[in-house]
Parts: C-alpha cells; structure tokens; sequence
C-alpha cells in the first residue's frame, strides 16, 4: 500500500508539464533523438540524486534556507537564460537544427546531458518535492534496501517517461507534420521557460 501511494503521487507529479517537458520538446524536433534522451538522462540523474537525499532521510536538506535560496535563484536564472536562448533562436528550417552552434541546439551528447541535469539539479522544486513525498508517505519503519527500491522505480520512472515524450516529439510524422510550425513551437517554449524561471524567482 505505502508504494502505491508514493508511486501514484509520483506518476501525478509527472503528468504536470514542467521546464524539463520543454526542453524535451524542443530538443527531440532539433536534433536526432539520441540527443533528446541525453537531456532525459541528464534529467533523471538530477532527480537520482535528489531521490537519494530523501531515501537517506535528510529531510533537513530542505531546512537549509540558505541552500534552498541559492538553487532557487541560480534555477530562475538558468530557466531564463535558456527561455531567451528560444526567443532569440532565429527562424530556421527543421532540418537545420543539427549542428547549430546554439548551445542548446549543439550536436553534443555531453552537453545535451548537461542541460537536462542542470534543468534538473537547479530546481528546488524537485527536492522539496521528493524530501516531502518521503517524509510524509514513507513510514520510519521502512528500510533503508525497501526505500532504496521506491527511489530506483521513481528515477527510472522519470528516464521513461521522458524518453516516451522524446520518442513521441521526436517521430519522424509528427516532425513532418510540426515542420511548418517549429518557429512558433521554439518560441513558444522559450517563453514557457523564461515563465517559469521569473515564477520560480518570485515564489
């Protein structure tokens, strides 16, 4: 019963479109796919560790305001950043994004891993959320091995889900078929970012 209730909130959790849906988003219709999974993994890295601060019990984390202030702001300004990054991306077809020089258009594995992880990492959003999930869903009685396992099923979970959004974004009909639309699609994904990055500085 207890995984069930901490899966369930977790799956809610997912089905929100957040900052990482769009950078998902706008990755998967630029470049070939595996760059797309990159930022998943770069993602759900960053949720692991988070995941891993709450299945070690240190709901403290969250009570270091100073920490919490810190990500908070360094998130708002990264979110920001890569919203200004799509605003100011000129109009290009479809199949010039491999290889831009954009750095979020860069033809790179291990900086597309970096995106996701950063997206992820620098959103204190993500820690509240999986410290409270934890201390408030899992009993103290539950092992560290059996809290271990909800942690486990929630990253992959996270990995998965990204990558079907990636798989599906990134599908060579729906490409086809958003190819005409992409300018306003980046723009519209860049707005997306910058909101919730001037969101996450005023909460």
């Amino acid at each position: 019963m207890e995984f069930l209730l901490i899966a369930s909130a977790h799956f809610l959790a997912l089905l929100s479109p957040g900052p990482d849906f769009f950078l998902i988003l706008q990755t998967a219709l630029r470049l070939p796919l595996r760059h797309a999974f990159a930022v998943c993994a770069g993602i759900a890295g960053a949720n692991a560790l988070y995941l891993l601060l709450a299945v070690l019990g240190l709901e403290t984390v969250r009570q270091w305001t100073g920490l919490m202030l810190i990500l908070r702001f360094f998130g708002a300004a990264y979110l920001i950043y890569l919203g200004i990054l799509l605003l100011r991306a000129p109009m290009r077809p479809l199949d010039e994004g491999h290889g831009s020089p954009s750095f979020l258009h860069a033809a790179s594995l291990r900086q597309q891993f970096t995106v996701g992880f950063l997206s992820g990492m620098l959103n204190p959003k993500n820690a509240i959320f999986y410290l409270s999930l934890f201390t408030a869903m899992v009993s103290p009685q539950t092992s560290l091995g059996l809290r271990g396992l909800y942690g486990l099923w929630m990253a992959g979970l996270v990995l998965f889900w990204d990558m079907g959004v990636a798989m599906a974004v990134g599908n060579r009909w729906i490409k086809a078929r958003l190819g005409l639309w992409i300018f306003r699609i980046e723009k519209g994904a860049g707005a997306a970012l910058a909101l919730f990055g001037v969101f996450l500085a005023l909460d």
